[in-house]
């Protein structure tokens, strides 16, 4: 069965008396080398389990499962649970969950499939909830050794962009805490159906196997990033100082000067390490 064709995908759809789901951000791939290229992409190991994030009809999941050892597929869309039955039915390596990412325990989930396999992410992120549901898997303690996501264009940029340049944003740098990103490749509007208005791309960000930088405190490092992007137009030292009246100015330009950067900088042109640098200086 092509997932991938539009024909194949209208009678699946009306054969479950299902239609796409706008609040879900459902775009399906009609491009099947496109599945294909991501799950060549999304790990490194064959013996690794493939925690994939939206299955949608199985399109991607199929190219997974016939990598990969293990492929635990988390579906939020009830719907989707009986088509997926039935397009994945061949593989016995497959598990489908009905479930939304954001309320699962992802830890426990993986303990409990994983069997001590390396574990990789692989997900189709709509635009509205791409930056919560990364975070959620960067936090959720779970040792993944990479996240291979398609999301669309802009966001794509944010995620892989250089300190200093404009689309860096906070995501950029708390990202970098974990790992690093990179672009594989563009993938065109016309490759989903329903097409989206923008094109997207897809993103690979692998983690460090253990942490490179130890922030004393790591919320305080996390807030000290959020105030420099909620005011990137003020200086970092005016940002930091609104969200965190106690801390003086004299106080903070005397950290920035100690780690080589001037007073009159903006938080954009600071790197993963210079915010985890800046953190610890003016942690209490």
């Amino acid at each position: 069965m092509d997932l991938c064709n539009l024909s194949v995908i209208r009678e699946v759809m009306a054969e479950a008396g299902i239609t796409f789901r706008k609040e879900f951000g459902q775009n399906f791939l009609i491009n099947r080398i496109i599945p294909e290229d991501i799950a060549d992409s999304c790990a490194d190991d064959e013996n690794s389990m493939i925690l994939e994030i939206g299955p949608g009809i199985g399109c991607l999941t199929k190219e997974l499962a016939l990598r990969y050892k293990r492929v635990v597929a988390v579906e939020i869309d009830k719907g989707l649970i009986p088509v997926l039955a039935k397009t994945l039915a061949e593989f016995d390596n497959v598990t489908v969950i009905n479930g939304d990412i954001m309320e699962t325990d992802i830890q426990a989930l993986v303990d409990e499939y994983s069997e001590g396999m390396s574990v990789s992410v692989c997900a189709n992120l709509p635009y509205y909830i791409t930056t919560p549901i990364l975070m959620r898997l960067l936090e959720s303690g779970v040792k993944f050794s990479s996240i291979t996501v398609m999301v669309q264009n802009e966001v794509a940029a944010r995620l892989v962009a250089p300190a200093g340049k404009s689309d860096y944003g906070a995501i950029t740098a708390v990202l970098g805490y974990y790992g690093t990103a990179r672009r594989l490749f563009k993938v065109t509007a016309g490759s989903f159906v329903p097409a989206p208005k923008v094109d997207s791309a897809v993103v690979r960000i692998d983690l460090y196997p253990t942490p490179i930088y130890h922030p004393k405190d790591e919320a305080f490092f996390r807030d000290l990033i959020k105030a420099a992007f909620e005011m990137r137009r003020k200086t970092l030292t005016n940002a930091i100082n609104a969200k965190f009246p106690h801390i003086e100015k004299g106080r903070i330009a005397e950290a920035l000067k100690s780690l080589g950067l001037d007073e009159s900088i903006r938080g954009e042109r600071l790197t993963t390490e210079d915010f985890v640098n800046l953190s610890n200086l003016l942690a209490k």
